[in-house]
């Protein structure tokens, strides 16, 4: 599937420019030359999601000194990042640039790490810092982009009791009745290049409306599609991958989806399609 999709991103038939939702540009290498790809790609706009306070510092940097494609921010403490002695300072970071950034993120739970499984305390200290940077996001009217990894319903619970109401739950592959039940609750969901073999991704996306989705890369994830014993580290430009895979699932032309998704990025996230058409 990946030779199939390198082909068709290769068109210069875009009509519009494309937007990749979430990416980490702080760990990407080489960041302006992945940048200058991105934007011959016809990538518009990057949404660059800060995980500690190391990574918000340097997509804030990112952000003030390469200016095409155009860098949106959203800071937060990923719970695969906490570390005790730093919350703090990180979420003071946050609260201290809120008016540069377009969402709080990447933020949420994850139960599967191993030191987390079977430790009540580490869970908890999850929870923790997911509610005071859940409670930013609401105080500042702003969305949340979500990691849900085996805890779906936890984030779920958290986000509803907090009150939160605009949001994305980032590379969904949970359960299905717990994605009916956000869909239900108004957030989106997005995908990534994992679309090309992930069972868990494919059916999840085939159940999120196409009002409800969002693409992008998770740059610099590695994607390997074991079947076919291929794969390929993204970096936003890649987005077009993810496109063309969304496109393909749901059975519609590249062009109108790309159409919606960009509308779906500007309505969550503020970003100005108009600014980068065409």
């Amino acid at each position: 599937m990946w030779s199939q999709t390198v082909s068709r991103t290769t068109d210069t038939d875009v009509i519009m420019r494309i937007v990749d939702t979430h990416a980490h540009l702080d760990h990407c290498e080489q960041i302006e030359e992945s940048l200058k790809r991105a934007a011959d790609a016809g990538v518009g706009a990057v949404l660059a999601a800060g995980v500690d306070l190391d990574s918000n510092k340097r997509n804030l940097a990112i952000q003030k000194n390469i200016p095409t494609p155009r860098v949106y921010l959203a800071m937060g403490l990923h719970p695969g990042n906490i570390k005790s002695d730093e919350i703090d300072a990180c979420l003071d970071f946050v609260q201290a640039n809120i008016k540069e950034l377009v969402a709080i993120g990447e933020i949420g739970l994850d139960f599967w790490y191993r030191w987390v499984r079977k430790s009540d305390e580490k869970k908890e200290e999850q929870r923790e810092v997911f509610r005071r940077q859940l409670i930013i996001a609401k105080e500042n009217d702003l969305p949340v982009i979500i990691h849900s990894r085996g805890a779906w319903k936890y984030c779920l619970e958290m986000v509803k009791e907090v009150g939160v109401k605009k949001g994305v739950f980032h590379w969904y592959s949970g359960p299905l009745d717990i994605l009916e039940k956000i869909l239900a609750e108004g957030f989106y969901v997005s995908c990534t290049p994992s679309l090309a073999y992930s069972k868990e991704a494919q059916e999840a996306m085939k159940q999120v409306p196409l009002a409800r989705a969002l693409i992008e890369t998770d740059s610099p994830v590695y994607f390997r599609n074991k079947e076919e014993e291929s794969g390929f580290r993204a970096e936003p430009k890649d987005v077009l991958k993810t496109l063309d895979l969304f496109a393909e699932l749901k059975n519609m032309d590249r062009k109108e989806a790309l159409c919606v998704l960009n509308q779906n990025a500007q309505h969550l996230f503020g970003i100005k399609v108009g600014d980068f058409s065409t």
